[in-house]
């Protein structure tokens, strides 16, 4: 908040070519995109390629969700549940758990404390994200 960095959902990459245009990115209004399962060959690696740029920097972490960025031990697991790949994930994974899908991230959320309860992949991209869009400090 103090650097005057806005956070919005995208709600997925389907959309990000004509969101990027909306945005109108410059040197002075530079855009930071995180994506989940950003690896390559992926569907998000060819959209991201479309719309990376000087203004425009996409990074991501290998999660196929930003939730299995958050170490399962906060929530009392060794590791959170295999969901099969024709299952949505969050679906699966709530319905492994025994939970339901609307309460389970606020949850999840409110245990994560420190960037010690998040894999160093998500933090690392996280932190390229503020690093390139904060403005510079001379």
């Amino acid at each position: 908040r103090e650097l005057g960095i806005v956070v919005e959902p995208m709600h997925g990459l389907d959309h990000v070519v004509s969101l990027v245009a909306e945005f109108q990115p410059g040197p002075q209004r530079k855009l930071g995109i995180l994506v989940d399962h950003l690896v390559a060959g992926s569907k998000e690696a060819r959209l991201a390629a479309q719309v990376q740029g000087p203004s425009v920097l996409v990074t991501g972490h290998p999660f196929v969700d930003v939730w299995a960025g958050v170490w399962p031990r906060v929530m009392g697991l060794t590791e959170w549940p295999e969901v099969p790949r024709n299952v949505e994930w969050k679906q699966g994974m709530c319905a492994a758990l025994g939970t339901d899908l609307a309460g389970f991230w606020p949850r999840l959320r409110n245990k994560v404390h420190s960037f010690a309860d998040l894999r160093p992949e998500l933090v690392g991209a996280v932190e390229r994200l503020i690093d390139f869009v904060a403005p510079s400090v001379d």
